[in-house]
């Protein structure tokens, strides 16, 4: 019988050997807290011992069957316990300290591995689910790496050290606690596999409401406008009514497992503590040896606990390593060293073509010869779906053509140029459409178009974006903004990004719809500043307006 079929579990795109693989990779990055909590958890279980001889020696000697103080013994346990409560306190301090480092680690590994991938335009995954896999699940993956898999050591080793001490004091007992470990195997295989089925679906709906909370939060003024509030939080309730299913679901499942493995494992303290009053009664055992005897039938009964714990740890990291593989999916652009240009360049289509649908449908850029010659600029238009924003994709090496070439050239000879790569995205100064301020200080903003850009540098090139009112601001280059530049102007946000992008060192200016919140004036001004002689730029403009296009030396109407 198929085990999958039987649970209705989902289908997994990993095997368990691919994730086992992952996480030993990631691992590697996080040996040294997972050392040192295998090494605190090590001495912890030597402590547990050393409390359970303690307490024995103390009670035979307050009893009388062993000689000795009574002040010394409990001396012993005093220092045991001490030492008990430093152990607790660096495992924490391990936790909070290190385990923030190693989740810092891992989110940045992932985005960088983000970042380096191709381009993949009509993105599958929301950006709220992407938000909620780089926090949640990259803090369960690096929870079970550095605590919850050196806590398996100490938890064998627990286990061996109780049994040795039981084994001296009732074979038998001792002997039986061992058979117990196979059938919590057996019930911890079945339940992985009912728990991992909910523990998707539960931080798969999780994500879902994050990415809606995302979405409400960024579109705040059209739900306003529209007055669609009713609709989006009926929305949102319904998403939170099937999560708050799900977990229903898993608690229910998880509180009857639980409790029929209490019921067990009570049983089984039961007939030890019978068991040990037996001896104790027929005066086979002493009062410190019973109390060691339940002791460490606790003790063995821990670990087992702790074993039964395990599998929903296992269950969870499972789920989450799947939710941070699928981020990683995407295969890298080419890589190579940056390659600029000699100013000015330009740019040769020779044939280009680009479908984003499935072989068969119509292109959205079909057969197109283009040649954007260094020094000149040319206003690019077109209908609305003609295929001007791909042209920018193409231009950008973000998207690869189908069929035919795109080459990138320096000085008057086009057919000198070289195949257009990501590695030569350097040479390009781009400026997108709608608001891209980010949130942060406007000094921060600009140093994203050069990181090694002078004050002085900034200052020319929001002198060459018309943008002077930053003088007028009362921290200047330091003024705070909110996300997408809250407390300015569209035009005022729209000249900051231009002023951003002259800074990039880059010959080849594209600008797409970049003018189109500013007046007739400024317009004209930003223009003319960015087409002056001395810039040595070769500029795009992706554009409506007839002013614009007045500037332009050609026009290029494209289409299907």
């Amino acid at each position: 019988m198929n085990l999958r079929k039987l649970l209705q579990l989902p289908k997994s795109r990993y095997s368990w050997r691919v994730i086992a693989r992952w996480l030993w990779h990631a691992l590697k990055g996080n040996r040294l807290q997972a050392c040192l909590n295998a090494s605190i958890g090590l001495v912890g279980v030597v402590l547990s011992l050393l409390t359970v001889w303690a307490m024995q020696r103390a009670i035979d000697t307050a009893s009388g069957l062993r000689e000795g103080s009574i002040y010394w013994a409990v001396g012993i346990m005093a220092i045991i316990f001490l030492a008990e409560f430093g152990v607790g306190i660096s495992r924490v301090w391990i936790r909070n300290i290190l385990g923030v480092k190693a989740q810092n680690r891992m989110q940045q590994q992932l985005v960088a591995r983000m970042l380096r991938q191709q381009w993949r335009g009509r993105e599958a995954m929301h950006s709220g689910d992407i938000i909620n896999r780089l926090e949640e699940d990259v803090k369960q993956v690096v929870t079970f790496l550095t605590e919850t898999l050196p806590s398996v050591l100490s938890t064998v080793a627990l286990f061996i050290g109780a049994f040795f001490y039981l084994l001296q004091l009732d074979v038998w007992l001792a002997c039986i606690t061992v058979f117990i470990l196979p059938t919590f195997a057996a019930l911890s295989r079945i339940y992985i596999a009912h728990m991992r089925r909910y523990s998707h679906m539960v931080r798969q709906t999780d994500s879902k409401i994050q990415s809606l909370l995302t979405e409400i939060m960024q579109h705040s003024m059209l739900v306003k406008t529209m007055e669609a509030e009713t609709q989006m939080l009926q929305r949102l309730d319904g998403t939170q009514q099937t999560l708050r299913g799900w977990v229903r679901q898993r608690t229910f499942f998880s509180l009857a497992s639980n409790l029929l493995l209490n019921l067990g494992f009570t049983l089984g303290y039961l007939i030890a503590f019978l068991w040990g009053a037996l001896r104790l009664h027929a005066g086979t055992l002493s009062f410190g040896g019973m109390t060691a005897f339940l002791q460490l039938v606790y003790r063995i009964q821990g670990p087992a606990r702790d074993i039964a714990r395990l599998a929903p740890a296992f269950v969870n990291v499972f789920t989450a390593t799947e939710r941070l593989m699928e981020l990683e999916d995407a295969p890298d652009e080419e890589q190579g060293e940056r390659q600029m240009m000699d100013a000015p360049c330009g740019i040769r289509f020779e044939g280009v073509t680009f479908n984003y649908g499935a072989p068969g449908q119509l292109p959205t850029m079909e057969n197109l010869s283009l040649n954007f010659r260094p020094g000149t600029c040319t206003a690019i238009m077109g209908h609305t779906g003609s295929g001007k924003t791909t042209l920018i994709r193409l231009l950008l090496a973000l998207i690869q053509p189908q069929q035919g070439h795109i080459y990138i050239y320096s000085g008057p000879h086009d057919s000198d140029g070289q195949e257009l790569a990501p590695r030569h995205r350097c040479n390009f100064v781009y400026v997108p459409q709608g608001n891209t301020m980010l949130s942060g200080t406007l000094r921060e903003n600009l140093l994203l178009g050069n990181p090694q850009a002078t004050e002085e540098q900034m200052y020319e090139a929001l002198r060459l974006a018309c943008a002077e009112f930053v003088e007028n601001l009362p921290q200047g280059l330091d003024t705070q903004f909110s996300e997408q530049g809250g407390g300015l102007s569209e035009g005022q946000s729209q000249r900051l990004a231009i002023a951003r992008a002259l800074l990039r060192p880059g010959s080849i200016m594209l600008l797409d719809e970049a003018t189109s919140a500013l007046d007739a004036e400024t317009e004209r001004r930003v223009l003319q500043n960015i087409l002056s002689p001395e810039q040595h730029r070769t500029v795009i403009i992706v554009t409506h307006r007839e002013a614009a296009i007045g500037y332009c030396s050609e026009v290029v109407n494209i289409g299907r």
